[in-house]
């Protein structure tokens, strides 16, 4: 078996989780290939007390791959997908951040996680992503121009508001004077688009969000589309450039440019275990039915 390994170190003790996993499948002799950069982090940290140099290096992926673990928080999922692409690889988050909504595995299960994994005692939830085009500057993302979670305009270097007209499938919809506004996939409803006022959508439902940043128009809601719509987006305002961003990388546009977002042509992966759901998470993550009434 072959898998590959990204991460970051979020928290001090972050090093001890990531050494658990690499003697884990050390001892299983799998086959390891870590992300150049972090093997490097690795080895500089100084709570990790073994060399991993027996361990192959990748800086991009092939479809040779069984397995692909991600250990961080949901930024490091998020990063995790810019390597993953199409390749339809399956992915394990081990969450050593915070909330950690994508992660399949908990930092204190990770031997029992993980060795429930290499058996195959696994389930896949495939997971729509959003694309975009940009008139006129179609490389301006490059082959980067997916995001799992969203895709959001915001306004730049001011503290006015921007206007945001918006079609979806070549008819209006609405400008929305806000903040900005945010198109995010179910998988993205519990991030960015939830601390905006927007629905948990349950991850394998055929639908998208467009989730206003704090509107001046009173009456805009979040808005639930099929997820088979073309949006279109044209942003004004009094400066002339805003931002976009896809999950977390960001660049500049000018106003005034038609900006296209629909559903990709390839989805993603994640591995969920037998004894784990969405509503499960739910429950854990945002601790509904901790009300002492129940």
């Amino acid at each position: 078996m072959k898998v590959g390994i990204f991460g970051q170190f979020y928290h001090r003790d972050s090093a001890r989780y990531v050494q658990e996993l690499l003697d884990i499948l050390d001892k299983q002799n799998i086959e390891v290939i870590i992300e150049r950069n972090f093997l490097e982090l690795i080895h500089k940290n100084e709570n990790i007390n073994k060399k991993y140099s027996h361990f192959s290096t990748f800086e991009e992926l092939d479809k040779s791959y069984n397995l692909f673990f991600s250990i961080g928080g949901d930024g490091t999922m998020l990063r995790t997908v810019t390597y993953i692409r199409d390749l339809d690889i399956p992915i394990v988050g081990i969450n050593t951040g915070r909330l950690g909504f994508l992660a399949t595995i908990k930092k204190e299960a990770i031997e029992k996680s993980v060795l429930q994994i290499l058996k195959s005692n696994y389930s896949l939830s495939e997971r729509s992503l959003l694309s975009v085009k940009v008139e006129g500057n179609a490389e301006i993302f490059g082959d980067m121009d997916f995001a799992l979670n969203e895709i959001a305009v915001n306004r730049k270097n001011t503290t006015s508001m921007i206007s945001v007209e918006t079609h979806i499938n070549g008819e209006p919809l609405t400008h929305y004077w806000a903040d900005g506004l945010i198109v995010a996939t179910p998988t993205g409803s519990t991030g960015y688009s939830l601390s905006c006022g927007g629905p948990v959508i349950a991850p394998l439902t055929s639908s998208f969000v467009l989730t206003p940043i704090a509107p001046h128009n009173l009456n805009a809601r979040p808005l639930v589309i099929p997820d088979n719509s073309i949006i279109t987006l044209t942003v004004s305002g009094r400066e002339e450039q805003h931002l976009i961003s896809l999950d977390s990388r960001i660049t500049t546009l000018d106003n005034d440019t038609t900006i296209t977002i629909q559903k990709s042509p390839f989805t993603v992966k994640l591995i969920t275990l037998e004894d784990e759901s969405f509503l499960k998470t739910l429950r854990k993550k945002l601790l509904w039915g901790e009300d002492k009434r129940n």
